[in-house]
């Protein structure tokens, strides 16, 4: 007779979004493990139909408050090379400034207030600073100096009004990064000892097999733009990135799965480091040995780890962005309406996130997609929790839950921006 055994958690904690996890063991193997992301489809692909060509930036921001830049530059990026503009260089730099401002506001808020709590034993950040005070107090300080480019490049932290295409409504003056470079050095030091702490954790014994996918750029880290990378050679650019990577929908989610010529792949924090290591700061890359990081990380576990030091990589190209600047001479490049096809990639905190709009003579956006980096990941990480799941089935269902949240929340979801966690239901026969 086959045992029937439900496993249910109401909802999964410190990640964004709602949904659910289906586990299917029979005979004490694992048939299935399904995340039901079951978040209503938003429509932001369909709402943009119509709108004018110079909304989508404003638009899409508003799909994540986490990485808001990431959507404006995307949709940048894709919708100036219609029309066929490049930016001033200072433009430029201040671009990927407000986005290192974005990378050290979300890469903080995961590793302290969300994941770290996994390796200490705690529930939550709350109960963790009651031991651990000056963890939290770091992580907040971290957090605390992304805002501060945030805020100042982007008009507010939370959904960024300042970010136009060509540019900004308006741009800086070299005294008003005073006291952001003052939050900056200190979020720095917060930054490298929380590494130093976080190399002491223990870290299951798990290795990544699948490709990888991340922007690349040959004289540095990509954050705002770059060509599309493989660890199995490919090298596409943002409008061969459709042509390789196709997107398909399952049952069990209303979010659409996506595989890179047929196979599972990941995107994120693991697949930038390894794809691109070589162009890290020779002080990232010395933090990153210190800690117990080779050249390559493929442990979904210690991304924490990488994060860091992409928080430390973030932290000093901020500031010697800042050390060189001089205010452009123009806030925004004029970007005229042209009729076309264009393709945008940018990394967000999470992995690569791809835009392509289509827009016709008068400016008018007549098609859109949208394919965020967790609905990238979810087939790896049903497939991460199988192999997860297998090695602990002799646990209890609490304890088991308790593993399932942890190996999700290494990848970070952001399931809102995916379509869209965490009920949990096992099924033992």
């Amino acid at each position: 007779m086959s045992r029937h055994r439900q496993l249910k958690v109401g909802s999964l904690a410190r990640v964004e979004g709602e949904g659910a996890l289906r586990v299917v063991v029979t005979d004490g193997q694992v048939e299935s493990a399904e995340l039901n992301i079951y978040e209503p489809p938003r429509f932001f692909e369909a709402f943009l139909r119509g709108r004018a060509y110079t909304e989508p930036p404003d638009i899409t921001s508003r799909i994540c408050g986490i990485c808001p830049v990431a959507y404006q530059t995307s949709a940048c990026n894709a919708i100036e090379q219609i029309c066929g503009v490049e930016l001033d260089r200072p433009l430029a730099e201040l671009r990927r400034l407000l986005y290192c401002g974005e990378w050290i506001s979300s890469h903080s808020l995961h590793i302290h207030l969300l994941h770290m709590p996994d390796f200490l034993g705690y529930p939550d950040a709350i109960t963790l600073a009651t031991d651990h005070r000056e963890l939290v107090e770091q992580g907040l300080a971290m957090k605390k100096a992304g805002n501060a480019l945030l805020e100042l490049l982007g008009g507010r932290a939370i959904h960024p009004v300042n970010v136009r295409l060509g540019g900004f409504y308006s741009v800086p003056e070299p005294a008003d990064f005073a006291p952001v470079t003052e939050l900056l050095c200190h979020a720095r030091d917060c930054a490298v000892q929380t590494a130093r702490r976080a190399a002491a954790f223990e870290f299951p014994d798990l290795e990544l097999e699948y490709d990888l996918l991340a922007a690349s750029e040959s004289d540095r880290y990509a954050i705002d733009t770059g060509t599309v990378h493989t660890s199995t050679g490919l090298r596409l650019s943002a409008a061969e990135f459709p042509i390789h990577v196709r997107e398909y929908q399952v049952p069990h989610s209303t979010a659409l799965h996506a595989m890179l010529d047929g196979v599972r792949y990941l995107t994120g924090p693991l697949a930038r480091y390894t794809l691109n290591y070589p162009q890290l700061s020779p002080s990232a890359r010395q933090i990153a040995a210190e800690i117990g990081l080779g050249a390559e990380c493929r442990n979904p576990f210690r991304s924490i780890l990488v994060r860091l030091v992409e928080v430390v990589y973030a932290i000093e190209e901020a500031l010697s962005i800042i050390a060189a600047y001089e205010r452009p001479r123009r806030a925004a490049v004029p970007v005229a309406p042209r009729a076309g096809t264009g393709h945008g990639v940018s990394e967000a905190p999470r992995g690569l996130l791809y835009h392509r709009y289509q827009i016709d003579d008068h400016g008018i956006v007549r098609a859109a997609t949208i394919i965020p980096p967790t609905s990238q990941n979810q087939a790896v990480m049903e497939d991460d929790l199988r192999r997860v799941i297998a090695d602990n089935l002799d646990l209890d269902d609490a304890a088991l839950a308790a593993v399932c949240e942890r190996a999700i929340r290494n990848y970070d979801p952001c399931i809102s921006c995916s379509a869209h966690f965490l009920d949990i239901d096992v099924v033992r026969r």
